[in-house]
């Protein structure tokens, strides 16, 4: 179903565009929500505010994914709520199931930050199925980030810099909007503004 997506303003795009349509999957135009409404009628209008980027790439994901446990809900008063490492994390009896649980769980988490793809590969058999199954798209190997963290832009001096790829008309429909006005306030904000992640044209993510 053709779908507009409104905001403030679209990163990289000339001035004026402040809208994104995709179908199928894809983008299908970029420009002013006016111009974007009048070519689809009968569009379904999901309006933001903030600023829509391309999805972000997660480049420590297998750091993440691999290496660290993020917590169930329910062991937060035991464990806390953030990714355990070193010896807290070697100090819980893991196996392939917890594995794969913590996988998703920290999955999910990248996608309340924007990202839409990840860098691999990963060595534990659960979390690649867990990745698989997520619908993130997977990078081949690259430089390991300067910071692990949920939070890709906390490793690039600029946000273009974490951009998974270009949001470009024909290309795939993998944008992220974050409660910002301009890239300069996203690079101040950080990917933790993020207020909806669209993957493959699918809605994935909306913060409530």
């Amino acid at each position: 179903m053709l779908t507009v997506h409104a905001a403030d303003a679209v990163c990289g795009a000339p001035d004026g565009a402040d809208a994104v349509a995709v179908d199928g999957g894809l983008v299908v135009a970029i420009g002013a929500y006016a111009e974007l409404t009048a070519a689809g009628p009968g569009a379904r209008i999901r309006r933001w505010s903030g600023l829509i980027t391309p999805g972000l790439l997660n480049a420590a994901a297998p750091a993440l994914l691999d290496a660290a446990y993020h917590p169930d809900p329910r062991e937060a008063d035991e464990l806390g709520t953030e990714p355990l490492t070193g010896d807290a994390l070697t100090a819980l009896p893991m196996d392939e199931a917890r594995w794969g649980a913590s996988a998703r769980r920290g999955l999910q988490r990248m996608l309340r930050h924007g990202t839409t793809a990840v860098r691999g590969p990963f060595a534990r058999p659960a979390v690649r199925t867990a990745v698989a199954r997520s619908g993130l798209r997977v990078h081949g190997p690259g430089p390991a980030p300067a910071h692990v963290s949920l939070d890709p832009l906390a490793s690039v001096p600029e946000p273009a810099g974490a951009f998974a790829s270009a949001l470009t008309v024909g290309g795939p429909a993998d944008l992220a909007v974050f409660g910002v006005p301009d890239p300069a306030a996203l690079r101040t904000e950080g990917a933790g503004s993020c207020v909806a992640t669209v993957l493959g044209g699918r809605l994935v993510f909306r913060r409530s």
